[in-house]
C-alpha cells in the first residue's frame, strides 16, 4: 500500500463517515463489544503475555465475528489480486474455478511436481489417525498446488509473485516475541511464509564450517515473517470420505457446520487443562451473497484443545510484529473442513466452510488467489520499510507534503521507552521515540531525540485527533502548556471498510478504521469550552517541570469530542474500564443510553487518584502480584463496575497500611464522596421505581453544576492540605518564619525559630513539595549548628533563671 492520504501541520484530515442527520437517540457511543479491556495495555496491569487468552477471547467473541459465504470472500480476494479490480466478480470466480480444475484432476505437470501427486497426498489425508499425521500431507497437497498453479493463466488476473514466492511448511520451534519487557512464546501447527523467510533459518553464516553437519539446525521463525497460521484439529479419528475421482465446478455445498462454533472445536480426547474458544451461530443457509455478512451469536464455551482464541493469539502477534499491518488472514482445519478468519481493526469475518476434499477446486482457487497476493495484500503496510541503526531493528516512512515537502521519519521501534500494542481490535496505539530532518528544521527548538509518533487507527467516523488538538489549541490559554504539542499529522486512506463493503455488509462504515500518524512533543477548562476527553487513565496523563513547578499534561485525545458533534459516532464505546465512572460501567451504560458528562470524567481522575495509590509505595511500583486492583482491568466493563462497588464499601480490606497521612485522608476522602454518590443515584433509581415524585436526573451540565461536583472535593480538608504543600505561598510563609528566626536578637530565641522552621521543611520536604530541596535543607541544618555555637549560656551564679524547655 502506497502512503496516499493526507499530511499537514495545521490542516485535519476530514471524517470519512460523517452524518448527515440529526442526532440519533443514543446519548453516547455504544460499548465497543469484545474492546478487550487491558489487551493493548500489557504495561497496565504488569500482566504475562501468557496470561493474556481471555482479553484475546473477547475481542473475537464479544465482539461477534460477522460471517460471510466463502464465495463472497474468494470474490474479494480473488479483485485484491487481479489487474482489473473493476471486473465482475463473480465471473471472476468462476474463470479461476474453472482455470484450476486441470491442477485437481492431475493434469498439470512441472519440471519438479506433478498434480496427480494432490491427489495421493488427500487419500494418505483421510486416513484414520491423531492430528499431527495431518500435517504432512496437507503441506504436500498444498505446496505441490501452489508449484502448479504458479504457471495457471486466468484473463485479469496476476502472475504468481516472485517477491513473496508463498510455501506452506510444518512449525517445528516455538516462536518468540517481546511485548514492552515481556515474552511470549507461541506454536501454530503450520504457517505460510515466503519462501526466503522459510529458507532462512536453515542458513548459516559458516558454509564450511557446517559441511560435515549431518543437517543445520534450524532457528525459531521470526513473528514478522509469518504470512498466515493454519491450525489443525482432528475430532473423526475413524478418517474421513476420500477425494472423488475427478472434480467438477459446481455449486457451493455448505459444510457442516457451515461457521464455526465452539461446540464443534471440542476434541474426542481433550489435552489436559481448560481452554476456551469463541462462539459463533451459523448463519441462515437462505442467506444471499448480497447481504451474506451476519452476527455471530454467543453460545456456551466449551474446553478445547485449541481453537480460534489461539488463532486470535497468533494474530495479534502478527499484529505486533510489523508496523501499521492493516489486515491478516488465518486458517483454521477442522478434519476436512477449513474456514477462512479474516482480522482487522475494525473486527473479525469468518467465512463459511469449505470442504477441501471433495470440493478441491475452491481451495486450489484461495490458494490461486493468495499466490498473487503482494505484502501489502497480506495486510502489511509498504510505506513502513525495515531498516536497522546500531544493529537495532527500526523503521522508515517517507511522505510528501504540501507545506514542508518531503517528511522523513525514522521511527526507533526497537527503542526501551517504545508503547506497544498487543491486541486484535481497536485503535492499537504504539508510540515511539521518532526523528526527522524535515521535522528538526521546522522545530528547531525541540531537541532531535525529544520528539515521538503516535500510529493508531483512529475511527473514521470521528473527530480526528488532530482536529481536536487543534481546537484545544485554541480554546483557551490556560490549557496551552496542558496538552501536546502536535508537530506534524498524516492519514493514510485505507479504511477498514473496504472489505465489508466488498462483501456487501449492511452498514459497512460503521466503525472503519484509518491508520493515523502524528508527530507530538487543564481539563475543566476544556469541558467548559466543549473538548470533552472521555479516557482519563493513567497512560493519558504525564507531567513535566516548568519553572520550578510540575506541570500535568492530558494526552491521548483521540477519543475525544466536541461539542458540535451531535450523535454518537462510530463503533467505540470511550473508555478504559478499571477508571470509568460507576453510571457508564451498567448495561445500560455500555448501550450508549448514559449521556457521557463532566461528572462522568472527573470520576475517572478519582479512580486513577485511587489505581495509583495502591499500586505505590512512597513513589516505587509495587511488585507483580501485590496490586490488588489489577483484576479490573481483567473483566468485562459490567463486571468491573460490580468489583468497584465493592471496593467503594470495603476500603479497609484495601487500604495501605502506610500510605501517607495527608494522602491516605485524601483517599478515604474520595471514596466516600463516591460512595455516596453512588448511594444518591440508587435512591433516586428506587424513589423513580416506587413514582414517589423523584426527578430523574438531567442530562444536561451548567458550569455551575460542573464546579459543584469538583468542589464537593476541593473543599475537602485533605484538598486543602495537600494543596498547601505544594502552593509557593506556602513556601513564602516558610520563607518570612526564617527571617523571623533572623531577626531574633537572643541566640536562644534564634535556633528555636530555626529548629520550629526546619521541622515544616521537613514536613513538606518528606511530601515532595518541589521548592524544597535537599541542598537547601543541609544550609538550614549547618545555619542551626553555627547558631548553636554562638550561645552563651549562663553562669552558675548568674541571678538569670534558669532555661525551661
Amino acid at each position: 500500500m502506497s502512503p496516499v492520504g493526507e499530511t499537514g501541520t495545521s490542516s485535519t484530515p476530514p471524517r470519512a463517515n460523517a452524518q448527515a442527520h440529526g442526532p440519533s437517540q443514543l446519548k453516547s457511543t455504544p460499548n465497543s463489544r469484545g474492546a478487550s479491556v487491558v489487551s493493548g495495555n500489557i504495561d497496565l496491569v504488569g500482566v504475562k503475555v501468557k496470561k493474556i487468552r481471555i482479553w484475546i477471547q473477547w475481542d473475537i467473541d464479544i465482539e461477534q465475528a460477522k460471517e460471510c459465504n466463502v464465495d463472497a470472500m474468494l470474490q474479494a480476494l480473488l479483485q485484491r489480486s487481479s489487474c482489473t479490480p473493476d471486473a465482475i466478480k463473480s465471473e471472476l470466480l468462476q474463470k479461476c474455478l474453472q482455470a484450476v480444475l486441470p491442477v485437481c484432476n492431475g493434469q498439470v505437470t512441472t519440471p519438479l511436481v506433478d498434480s496427480s501427486n494432490i491427489a495421493t497426498a488427500l487419500h494418505e489425508y483421510v486416513l484414520p489417525g491423531v492430528e499431527n499425521k495431518y500435517y504432512s500431507p496437507f503441506i504436500k497437497a498444498t505446496n505441490i498446488a501452489l508449484a502448479c498453479l504458479e504457471e495457471t493463466k486466468v484473463d485479469g488476473m496476476r502472475a504468481a509473485v516472485p517477491a513473496v514466492d508463498m510455501i506452506c511448511q510444518q512449525n517445528d520451534m516455538p516462536m518468540h516475541q517481546t511485548h514492552q519487557t515481556v515474552t511470549s512464546t507461541r506454536k501454530p501447527d503450520l504457517v505460510i511464509l515466503p519462501f526466503d523467510s522459510a529458507c532462512a533459518p536453515f542458513e548459516t553464516k559458516n558454509q564450511d564450517a557446517e559441511k560435515d553437519a549431518k543437517k543445520p539446525s534450524p532457528k525459531n521463525l521470526p513473528w514478522k515473517d509469518i504470512l498466515a497460521c493454519i491450525e489443525f484439529k482432528r475430532k473423526k479419528k475413524s478418517g474421513t470420505a476420500p477425494p472423488p475421482p475427478s472434480y467438477k465446478v459446481k455449486d457451493y455445498v455448505p459444510t457442516t457446520p457451515e461457521y464455526l462454533p465452539v461446540d464443534h472445536l471440542k476434541v474426542e480426547d481433550p489435552a489436559p487443562g481448560p481452554l476456551q474458544t469463541p462462539a459463533t451461530q451459523p448463519a441462515s443457509d437462505t442467506a444471499l451473497p448480497s447481504s451474506n455478512l451476519t452476527t455471530a451469536q454467543p453460545s456456551k464455551r466449551g474446553s478445547s484443545k485449541r481453537g480460534a482464541d489461539d488463532m486470535g493469539l497468533y494474530a495479534a502477534e502478527m499484529f505486533a510484529a510489523n508496523l501499521g499491518v492493516n489486515h491478516l488472514l488465518n486458517l483454521i482445519v477442522v478434519d476436512d473442513v477449513i474456514w477462512i478468519w479474516y482480522y482487522d481493526r475494525q473486527g473479525i469475518i469468518q467465512s463459511s466452510g469449505i470442504n477441501f476434499i471433495q470440493d478441491l477446486p475452491r481451495f486450489m482457487v484461495l490458494l490461486y488467489a493468495l499466490q498473487r497476493f503482494k505484502l501489502g495484500d497480506w495486510g502489511r503496510d509498504e510505506a513502513f520499510l525495515p531498516d536497522q541503526i546500531d544493529g537495532k531493528q527500526c523503521h522508515q516512512f517517507k511522505t510528501e507534503d504540501e507545506n514542508l515537502g518531503t517528511v522523513d521519519l525514522q521511527l526507533h521501534t526497537s527503542h526501551a521507552e517504545r508503547v506497544t500494542h498487543y491486541g486484535l481490535q481497536g485503535r492499537a496505539t504504539n508510540v515511539v521515540p521518532v526523528t526527522s530532518d524535515t521535522l528538526a528544521k521546522k522545530y528547531s527548538h525541540i531537541p532531535k531525540d525529544k520528539m515521538v509518533a503516535k500510529i493508531f487507527w483512529g475511527e473514521a467516523s470521528r473527530a480526528s485527533e488532530p482536529e481536536i488538538l487543534k481546537e484545544i489549541a485554541e480554546v483557551h490559554a490556560s490549557v496551552k502548556d496542558h496538552i501536546p504539542e502536535l508537530l506534524w499529522h498524516h492519514t493514510l486512506t485505507n479504511p477498514t471498510s473496504a472489505i465489508r463493503e466488498a462483501l456487501g455488509m449492511p452498514e459497512p462504515t460503521k466503525g472503519s478504521r484509518v491508520l493515523y500518524i502524528l508527530c507530538i512533543m487543564c481539563h475543566i477548562t476544556l469541558w467548559k469550552e466543549r473538548v470533552y476527553h472521555r479516557d482519563v487513565s493513567p497512560g493519558n496523563m504525564m507531567w513535566y517541570w516548568k519553572d520550578g513547578k510540575r506541570i500535568g499534561v492530558l494526552n491521548d485525545h483521540d477519543l475525544s469530542s466536541l461539542a458540535d458533534d451531535l450523535c454518537p459516532r462510530g463503533n467505540e464505546r470511550t473508555g478504559t474500564a478499571p477508571f470509568m465512572a460507576l453510571e457508564l460501567l451498567t448495561k445500560e451504560g455500555q448501550q450508549g443510553e448514559v449521556k457521557h458528562l463532566y461528572r462522568h470524567d472527573l470520576e475517572s481522575f478519582i479512580w486513577v487518584f485511587i489505581w495509583i495509590c495502591l499500586r505505590y509505595s512512597h513513589g516505587v511500583l509495587l511488585p507483580t502480584g501485590s496490586h490488588p486492583l489489577d483484576e479490573w482491568a481483567t473483566l468485562n466493563a459490567v463486571a468491573c463496575g460490580v468489583q468497584k462497588y465493592y471496593f467503594l464499601g470495603h476500603l479497609r480490606v484495601y487500604y495501605p497500611s502506610d500510605i501517607d497521612d495527608e494522602m491516605g485522608s485524601f483517599l478515604v476522602d474520595c471514596v466516600g464522596v463516591l460512595r455516596q454518590n453512588a448511594q444518591d443515584r440508587s435512591s433516586r433509581s428506587d424513589e423513580l421505581l416506587l413514582k414517589r415524585g423523584a426527578i430523574e436526573q438531567s442530562d444536561d451540565e451548567e458550569s455551575e453544576g460542573i464546579d459543584g461536583f469538583l468542589q464537593v472535593f476541593t473543599t475537602k480538608k485533605s484538598w486543602v492540605r495537600l494543596t498547601e504543600l505544594s502552593n509557593p505561598s506556602h513556601v513564602k510563609c516558610l520563607q518570612k518564619s526564617l527571617c523571623i528566626a533572623n531577626s531574633a536578637t537572643e541566640e536562644i530565641v534564634a535556633v528555636q525559630l530555626y529548629c520550629d522552621t526546619l521541622d515544616q521543611y521537613l514536613y513538606c520536604f518528606d511530601r515532595t513539595a518541589p521548592a524544597i530541596t535537599f541542598k537547601f535543607l543541609v544550609s538550614l541544618v549547618e545555619l542551626i549548628a553555627s547558631s548553636i555555637d554562638t550561645i552563651t549560656l549562663p553562669s552558675s551564679s548568674s541571678s538569670s533563671p534558669p532555661l525551661t524547655e
